[in-house]
C-alpha cells in the first residue's frame, strides 16, 4: 500500500546513529547544505548544544564534548566543513563494531557440576596432600551434593558424590566417610533456588 505523505521509517534511509533520532539527522543534513561556512559553523555549534541536552546523564563521562563532535561528522559522513574544537579524525572508531567474543565450548563430561568444577577436579589432581587440599576437598565434595539437589537429581546421596570426586580426579580422592562428614544442606532450599532460576 502507497499513500502520498505516508511513510514508514522501514522506507526511510538508515539512521547512523539511531540514538539521536531522525530530527538530529535532518539538521545535521540541512548544515551541511548550507553555503556559508560561518552558517555551517554556528549550525553545527546549535546542534551539538541540542545533542548535549539529550543526554545529561553522559556529561561526567571522560571527553564527552568530544564524542558529542565525533558522532556530528559520522552524521555528516565527514561532509560537513566547519571549524572542529577536537581532532574528529579517530571518529570511525566509534562506528566500528567490535569483533565477537569467542564463547567458551569446552566439552564437560556432565552438566550438572559446570565448567569451574571441572576446573577445580584438575587442581585437585596436582595438589600435594595437605590441610589445603583437604579444606578444597570438602567445599568442593558439599558444591558437588548442592548440584545434584539443585538439577533434581534422583540420587545425590553421599555415595555418588564420592564416587564422582574419585572418577573426575582420576582416584587421587577418596572421600573417608569414616572421618569425612558433609555439611548440612537444606534441599528445599536447593530446589527453591532452581525453580527461581526457570
Amino acid at each position: 500500500m502507497n499513500i502520498d505523505g505516508l511513510d514508514y521509517n522501514t522506507q526511510r534511509e538508515k539512521l547512523l546513529l539511531p540514538e539521536y533520532g531522525r530530527e538530529i539527522q535532518k539538521m545535521v543534513d540541512y548544515a551541511v547544505s548550507l553555503p556559508e561556512k560561518e552558517d555551517r559553523q554556528r549550525c553545527a555549534e546549535t546542534i551539538i548544544a541540542i545533542m548535549n541536552r539529550m543526554f545529561p546523564q553522559n556529561r561526567v563521562n571522560d571527553n564527552y564534548e568530544q564524542k558529542l563532535w565525533d558522532h556530528l561528522a559520522l552524521m555528516s559522513n565527514f561532509k560537513l566543513d566547519i571549524d572542529y574544537p577536537y581532532d574528529v579524525s579517530q571518529a570511525l572508531k566509534i562506528a566500528s563494531k567490535p569483533s565477537p567474543m569467542a564463547y567458551p565450548v569446552d566439552d564437560i563430561p556432565v552438566r550438572h557440576y559446570g565448567r569451574l568444577m571441572f576446573e577445580v577436579f584438575n587442581k585437585l589432581k596436582e595438589m600435594e596432600p595437605g590441610e589445603e587440599r583437604e579444606a578444597l576437598v570438602r567445599m568442593t565434595a558439599n558444591q558437588m551434593k548442592r548440584s545434584l539437589m539443585q538439577w533434581g537429581h534422583s540420587s545425590s546421596a553421599d555415595e555418588k558424590v564420592a564416587a564422582d570426586l574419585a572418577r573426575y580426579t582420576g582416584g587421587k580422592i577418596q572421600l573417608d566417610f569414616d572421618t569425612f562428614k558433609f555439611d548440612k544442606i537444606n534441599e528445599r532450599e536447593a530446589t527453591d533456588n532452581r525453580r527461581k532460576k526457570k
